[in-house]
């Protein structure tokens, strides 16, 4: 295990996660900490020179329609359901003062 990970990071990790860790979940935490890191160096070995970047795992594609206006201008209409209207516009209780 290259990465060894020292009692203060594993202190810092519990402070700021507000864990109350014993000394065998300490060293339990070392320890996977360790090896996660171990791990994220061995990914860094692969060879990606003809990897592509990507955001995403799957192609993802805009699924999203065009925006066309179906409904007009249909104000007098509208207005004409209102209580009370002024300048083009529904008039409503005043909520405070």
């Amino acid at each position: 295990m290259a990465n060894v990970i020292s009692d203060e990071t594993i202190e810092y990790v519990g402070i700021l996660a507000k864990l109350e860790l014993s000394d065998k979940e300490k060293e339990q935490a070392k320890s996977d900490m360790g090896r996660m890191l171990d791990y994220i160096d061995k990914l860094g070995e692969l060879d990606t020179t003809d990897v592509e970047p990507m955001s995403h795992v799957f192609p993802v594609q805009n699924v999203f329609r065009e925006d066309v206006v179906t409904n007009g201008d249909d104000r007098e209409k509208l207005l004409s359901n209102a209580p009370q209207e002024k300048d083009g516009m529904f008039m409503v209780p005043r909520t405070f003062d």
